[in-house]
């Protein structure tokens, strides 16, 4: 039994130190550090909640040297964000073949020390979701841990060494996994253009104990005002299927929303009525 569990301790820790060569440790919030993935040379994706600024964020490599690093771009809808930094290491990766439920799941991460590890079981496998911000996530994956501030950003790994995706912080700090698929999917499109495009209405919106959303505000130059929609109007459903929060109008304007054509329920002065709308794309800010 001894050498059973010293054999496994011996493997997670070469695994552990495998991984951590293509990390670096994130500082882009105070006090409390992140970790980055290394794509491929000069690309690093961290978690997006990470970052508290834009600006004078850099990184530790593995060598211990401490580099300045540019944004790239961030999506708060899928937690990603796209770092460049010269120097960073060459990094190759493959791709765990199969996740399951109950399978081993090792969290790496760097610090400024080293590596950081944390092993633990992965507790549920699900389809494609959506965010409450609105990004389409490929894949839910939870893992039975309770994720340390550090890790925030890291690898996930399966006992192979192959990369399930990007350590995020679930309800209450638990574990969960933002899909390699979509790291690499928003990493790409935060490279070319340094945004991801969202859809828009142009409107403000607040819930209401009848049910619905009301609009409180309008964009004068936006889809809704294009729409004739007006102060006051209560949204109750989308394309006929009814309207229950805000959260639920932000979850449906994801980037293949824009330009697509919808059919808007609405109370006018407590009389039922529909206007259609286009949706547009969210400016930049």
């Amino acid at each position: 039994m001894t050498t059973v569990l010293s054999d496994l301790s011996a493997a997670l820790a070469a695994l552990t130190e495998e991984t951590a060569a293509k990390l670096v440790a994130v500082h882009g919030r105070p006090r409390v550090g992140a970790s980055g993935i290394v794509l491929r040379d000069g690309l690093v994706v961290t978690a997006e909640e990470a970052l508290e600024r834009d600006e004078d964020v850099e990184v530790t490599l593995p060598d211990g040297s401490r580099k300045a690093a540019a944004l790239v771009g961030r999506d708060p809808t899928t937690d990603v964000a796209l770092l460049r930094v010269e120097g960073a290491p060459a990094a190759t990766w493959t791709q765990a073949t199969e996740t399951t439920a109950g399978a081993l799941a090792l969290a790496v991460g760097r610090g400024v020390n080293g590596p950081l590890a944390a092993l633990g079981v992965t507790s549920e496998i699900g389809g494609q979701w959506e965010s409450l911000r609105g990004g389409t996530i490929d894949r839910r994956i939870r893992l039975n841990l309770r994720l340390e501030g550090r890790l925030e950003g890291g690898a996930v790994v399966d006992a192979s060494g192959g990369i399930v995706g990007m350590a995020a912080l679930g309800p209450r700090r638990r574990a969960i996994v933002i899909p390699i698929e979509t790291v690499s999917r928003v990493a790409e499109q935060l490279a070319a253009t340094g945004y991801i495009a969202r859809g828009y209405l142009g409107v403000g919106l607040h819930p209401t104990r009848e049910g619905g959303v009301i609009v409180v505000g309008v964009d004068e130059s936006g889809p809704a005002k294009a729409a004739g929609l007006l102060l006051g109007d209560v949204l109750t459903e989308w394309n006929g299927t009814r309207i229950g929060s805000v959260e639920e109008i932000f979850a449906r304007l994801g980037p293949g929303s824009v330009g697509e054509q919808v059919r808007l329920g609405i109370l006018r002065g407590g009389k039922a009525a529909s206007v259609e709308l286009t949706i547009g794309q969210r400016p930049r800010s």
